[in-house]
């Protein structure tokens, strides 16, 4: 392999491109994925969902996995079709048009630029309460800077550093299952062994599909590897078996925690819904009585951190998304440059936008509240034109020939229903804030079709 000045192939043949540049295996297509969710995702809504689903907190996650399945599944037979770094932006410009395609994208990128910021600040959070001395802001703002250069340095560097932060917390994960069993054996259980399945107090299936409402959203962000679909080795097949395998290793992670944790927490689920200020700490709660503090603070630990790198997925999504966005002219096409295969203009102002929402939302109160009510509606909206999408190329313009109508009709309609419910169970805030932001992309939409308008005439 010839290189100049310790470049390899694929960076010099990237920065003649002016693409990205491919070196991203299967392995690290699932850390970028599993990074973005969290393996211990459920820890901070433990609580909640015990709550709503009448103790079946497990269940709530085995029916949450299944009903975001369908979304993988649009996910992998669109990634086929357009293997780009734009994702759903990508998918739906092919399966629907140019217009829908930049709604998608337009929508996605609220997710994208958001939910960076609520990891954070959940990082800052959880390291404040570690080191009181400090503002949380500053930790925030630190844990920004921190992953951003990562970011800049490059997508197989930040991955390597993903992959270690990943093993530590897949390690805190298995630590908290070994000895929460330790514990069932020597004690016994609190609650019955089928609870975590079937209620503390009777089951409801009114109460479990309102819980699952909230619980989906923890599976947010296993569709960032697709949007490095331009800098993989191998293929499309590549990223579409990601995209599956990530999403159901998340949900074993999440039904095998929550299951433990159900049958160790001290209170019942009728209690926590009678004061839902326990809500928020009873993973921790539970871990402290079960086990011991030192759990506790190990747990904490490895929520701060990889709350940053779960950032640092998201916020390496969110580069790409603008990144392609601009190279189609939907964006300042400055945007659009890359730097040896590293779309660092894109990168930065992703970060800068994460920067100043997660530093006002730590200085804040309520920038909790606020920030996580907006940012769901723009993952599900993209969502909803995903599976439109599947059914747009395959059914409506047939560019691949006869469709087969399960997987390229049935299951994206099941997938889009599981959306629709879901995003109406969401609340009035995140409704509100989810349709502004669409009525500005599409204000957007119109500014850009009369400027082109004008151009060919």
């Amino acid at each position: 392999m010839s290189a100049r000045n310790g470049e390899s192939k694929e960076a010099l043949q990237a920065r003649r491109d002016g693409g990205l540049r491919r070196s991203l295996g299967f392995r690290d297509l699932v850390v970028y994925g599993l990074l973005f969710i969290a393996p211990m995702a459920p820890v901070g809504i433990f609580g909640t969902l015990d709550a709503k689903s009448h103790g079946a907190v497990a269940l709530v996650y085995l029916v949450s996995t299944v009903a975001m399945a369908f979304t993988a599944f649009s996910y992998a037979q669109m990634v086929r079709v357009a293997p780009q770094a734009g994702s759903v932006f990508a998918y739906a410009r092919a399966g629907l048009g140019e217009g829908a395609g930049f709604i998608a994208g337009w929508m996605a990128m609220l997710d994208y630029l958001l939910i960076p910021a609520v990891a954070y600040l959940f990082s800052g959070i959880a390291m404040h309460s570690l080191v009181p001395e400090v503002s949380r802001w500053v930790w925030t703002a630190l844990a920004v800077v921190i992953t951003t250069a990562l970011n800049l340095w490059g997508v197989r560097a930040a991955a390597r550093v993903g992959f270690a932060v990943l093993a530590m917390e897949i390690a805190v994960l298995l630590v908290f299952v070994v000895a929460a069993v330790v514990v069932l054996v020597r004690d016994g259980a609190r609650r019955d062994w089928l609870s975590p399945l079937a209620g503390d107090a009777g089951f409801s299936l009114t109460a479990v599909l309102g819980a699952v409402s909230v619980a989906v959203l923890s599976y947010l962000g296993f569709d960032a590897i697709a949007s490095f679909a331009e800098e993989v080795t191998g293929g499309s097949e590549k990223v579409a078996r990601a995209v599956l395998f990530c999403l159901a290793l998340a949900g074993l992670l999440f039904v095998a925690q929550t299951y433990l944790a159900a049958l160790l927490t001290p209170v019942s689920s009728a209690e926590l819904a009678a004061e839902p200020v326990k809500q928020g700490s009873a993973f921790y709660d539970t871990v402290e009585a079960s086990v011991g503090t030192w759990l506790h603070d190990l747990v904490a630990v490895s929520k701060a951190i990889g709350a940053a790198f779960a950032a640092l997925a998201g916020q390496a999504a969110a580069g790409r998304l603008v990144f392609a966005m601009a190279r189609e002219r939907r964006l300042p096409k400055v945007l659009a440059r890359t730097d040896s295969g590293v779309p660092r203009a894109a990168l930065l102002v992703a970060a800068v936008v994460t920067l100043v929402a997660a530093v006002w939302a730590a200085r804040r109160d309520d920038g909790m509240d606020h920030l996580v009510s907006v940012v769901d509606m723009g993952a599900l909206t993209a969502f909803l034109l995903l599976h439109a999408s599947v059914i747009g190329w395959y059914a409506v313009r047939r560019r691949e020939g006869a469709p087969d109508w399960l997987r390229h009709v049935v299951l994206p309609l099941l997938g889009a229903a599981v959306i629709v419910a879901v995003m109406w169970e969401a609340t009035r805030t995140a409704q509100v804030v989810g349709f502004v932001w669409l009525v500005l992309g599409v204000g957007v939409l119109m500014v850009q079709g009369a400027e082109r308008f004008g151009r060919v005439g």
